[in-house]
């Protein structure tokens, strides 16, 4: 193909599109060839035809946009992460609508961690053995924050998420925000400095170190040792929200709770204010039916001890008539008339009931006294 160029005077001029043009016929007249560097910015979707990532060569920093056919790099079964080093054979491109360079590659090979990811991994196994990322020392967030306190980048997208979430859950909400430097030179010290500021205010209970999405450089500072160690030692619970989902920074295993976007860290910090009137509004209705049956309870109660006192003194009469008759039937049992009913008598003498024969003389009066009637009678003889 042919690049047609237009003559001004005695000048050969090429016409933008042209010019991107003939260098991109050039490139493609290249041998295939392979270039080594670390894997950084890697994005895949299903619903595309291409697998993006970015090339850097860890000594210089200098970067290679890269593509690689999906269905290829799926066959490959790689997984790479950000900061892993691979060999990539493929041919030099140029997009000419932009007059831009990118490696279209053919197949990838890994041939081991990148400088800093295996500075990543010497430093996780380091402090996991001081125990900073133990599961018993991570504290559990407090339910109703007196303050929150949130470390995030100046006129950062993830600020106005963590913001936006806080507030429209619980509006009522006390934020402190302090605002650091989260990349580049100097971004550790900052944001360890930023949190320990923000963690010391005197209405604080809870933190949030936000920061959105970012290359693997980008997120580098968060893995830091400086860091790490400013999560572990914070004086209240640290929520991490740094980057997507799937990125993993050192930070994310120190914190208290981790948390998958910004948005999400604000869910986790402060109660839903709808879902607390939702409760408060059953726990009244529960009180209400509560309070109610107790009242009929107590209600049911007092008729019935009132029936008792109604029918008490009736009972009581009928058991002190029983009693008495009771009483009475003894008494008449314990009487001597019952004893005369019965066909005895009593004999008396000189108006002293005997007792003993010897005690009348023949030819003596004595009284005896029957169950109905008396007579007197004389002694004939006395018997012992």
């Amino acid at each position: 193909m042919k690049v047609e160029a237009t003559f001004h005077g005695e000048r050969k001029v090429f016409s933008v599109s042209a010019f991107n043009e003939g260098i991109a016929i050039y490139l493609r007249r290249l041998p295939t060839l392979w270039v080594e560097g670390e894997v950084i910015e890697l994005h895949r979707n299903d619903a595309w035809a291409f697998v993006f990532f970015t090339l850097r060569d860890p000594a210089s920093g200098a970067c290679l946009n890269a593509t690689i056919p999906r269905r290829r790099f799926d066959a490959l079964e790689l997984a790479l992460t950000d900061g892993e080093r691979v060999l990539v054979e493929g041919n030099a491109e140029v997009y000419a609508a932009k007059g831009a360079l990118s490696f279209r590659a053919t197949t990838i090979e890994r041939i081991g961690l990148g400088d800093h990811l295996a500075a990543i991994e010497r430093l996780k196994r380091l402090l996991a053995a001081e125990g900073l990322f133990a599961a018993e020392r991570k504290r559990p967030l407090p339910r109703f924050p007196r303050a929150i306190g949130v470390v995030t980048g100046a006129d950062a997208a993830a600020r106005g998420d963590v913001l936006t979430g806080i507030q429209s859950r619980y509006p009522a909400a006390h934020i402190v925000i302090t605002e650091t430097r989260v990349q580049g030179a100097g971004a550790p010290e900052a944001i360890a400095g930023a949190l320990q500021r923000v963690s010391t205010h005197p209405d604080v209970d809870v933190a949030i170190v936000a920061r959105g999405g970012g290359s693997f450089d980008d997120l580098l500072p968060f893995s830091s040792e400086v860091v790490v160690r400013a999560f572990a030692t914070c004086p209240v619970p640290v929520v991490s929200a740094v980057g997507h989902e799937q990125d993993t920074p050192l930070c994310d295993l120190a914190a208290d709770v981790r948390a998958s976007t910004p948005t999400a860290a604000a869910r986790l910090v402060v109660p839903d204010l709808h879902e607390l009137q939702a409760a408060l509004g059953r726990q009244r209705a529960l009180l209400d039916t509560s309070v109610g049956r107790s009242l009929g309870r107590e209600r049911e109660r007092l008729n019935r001890v009132g029936d008792r006192l109604g029918a008490a003194p009736v009972l009581l009469l009928e058991r002190r008539r029983v009693s008495l008759d009771h009483s009475a039937a003894r008494l008449q049992a314990l009487s001597p008339r019952a004893t005369l009913t019965r066909g005895y008598a009593i004999v008396r003498s000189g108006g002293v009931a005997l007792r003993d024969a010897t005690d009348a003389a023949p030819g003596g009066r004595v009284d005896v006294e029957l169950a109905l009637g008396s007579l007197t009678a004389t002694v004939e003889e006395v018997r012992t």
